[in-house]
């Protein structure tokens, strides 16, 4: 039984896989890691194979499982969770897009603690290098629709990442695509995540697989967890989804108190009623950032804005903009378009609802 497994997905690596198996190799001996490099194959037309064949008659901690059907990078990790050697599982790139360098300091955060460990691009001290245009269009794209789903996770769809093998026990995992930590944050059972910032780097040698199925693959994949997360009601997606209508029922409730203080203040204190509906506005957003605060994200700790005024004046700054987006669009259905103006007001509501608890979400009650 080994320390950890570094599993290593490859298709067609001859160029590159010598040498970051034997990197890899460095850091267990330079960090004095007893570790498995475990290089998971799938069937390779070129030397591959052969290569790691070769590394494992001298280094028997070095193996190799060729995969010769149902192929595909989320597969080929999710069968070296189930055929790894220990309980800790890093996986990383053959391609030097991930530093091994980072691999000790994965570790260590599981031992720490932590079920997941992730390297960033997003977060502060990471990024990414020599991508052109459209790809960071594609990446930016994909890691937006992984944070609606996980929003205090900065990258969400990394290639490079550390579990403790009990996050996917008997998960019920439907790997697809390239996107494996995705279905693992999605379908695994894990509590504590942390993230650690690092550069990627595009690949030295060989060329990308990113194709057009692997995008429609992707936006399956968001949908399958989010139906997941509704059907099992046990993962960190299904928590997400409950702040949602938690928010939903707070603002009902903003609704009755504007209401009812716009009527009070038109009808018996003879307020103007723009001036009515002022007052009515704040009092609602103030009712709603109290219950979001105690309510909806109770427990949330570490949090960027540790005091509830800084918390409350951001909430007021991004439900004022709600209310633009509001306005603004009963305005272009309704003045524009001619369109019926309940339902304009409608899809107003609906826009600023989503606008409100995405940007609330990632401002208001962001984690440090």
């Amino acid at each position: 039984m080994y320390d950890l497994t570094v599993i290593i997905p490859t298709f067609n690596e001859e160029a590159n896989i010598r040498n970051i198996v034997m990197a890899v190799d460095a850091v267990f001996y330079e960090n004095s890691l007893n570790g498995q490099v475990l290089v998971v194959d799938d069937n390779s037309s070129d030397g591959t194979i052969a290569i790691v064949r070769e590394i494992k008659r001298i280094k028997p901690h070095v193996d190799i499982l060729v995969r010769e059907k149902d192929h595909g990078l989320s597969q080929s990790v999710a069968d070296g969770f189930v055929h790894a050697a220990s309980e800790v599982f890093i996986v990383i790139d053959a391609d030097f897009s991930h530093p091994p360098v980072l691999i000790p300091r994965m570790y260590e955060e599981i031992k720490k603690g932590s079920d997941v460990v992730i390297g960033s691009r997003y977060m502060e001290g990471g990024g990414i290098k020599d991508w052109p245009l459209k790809r960071r269009l594609i990446s930016t794209g994909a890691t937006f629709l992984g944070r609606l789903l996980f929003p205090d996770i900065t990258d969400p769809v990394s290639g490079f990442f550390a579990i403790r093998k009990n996050v996917v026990k008997d998960a019920s995992l439907k790997p697809r695509g390239y996107k494996i930590l995705l279905e693992v944050l999605g379908k695994g059972h894990w509590e504590k995540d942390v993230e650690i910032p690092f550069e990627f780097t595009d690949r030295e040698a060989g060329a990308s697989k990113l194709k057009l199925r692997t995008i429609i693959e992707y936006a399956e994949q968001v949908l399958d967890i989010t139906l997941h997360s509704f059907i099992h009601r046990d993962n960190a997606a299904w928590r997400e989804w409950k702040r949602v209508f938690k928010f939903g029922i707070v603002g009902l409730t903003g609704i009755i108190v504007n209401m009812g203080v716009l009527y009070a203040l038109t009808e018996y204190a003879h307020f103007y009623y723009l001036v009515a509906s002022f007052f009515a506005i704040e009092l609602s957003i103030i009712n709603n950032f109290i219950w979001n605060d105690l309510w909806t994200f109770q427990g949330e700790t570490e949090r960027k804005f540790s005091s509830r005024y800084q918390r409350l004046v951001a909430f007021n700054l991004v439900s004022a903009g709600g209310v633009a987006i509001n306005m603004g669009l009963l305005y272009l259905f309704t003045g524009v378009f001619g369109v019926y103006y309940l339902i304009s007001n409608l899809i107003g509501i609906l826009v600023a609802f989503s606008w409100n608890f995405l940007v609330n979400r990632r401002v208001t009650w962001m984690r440090k």
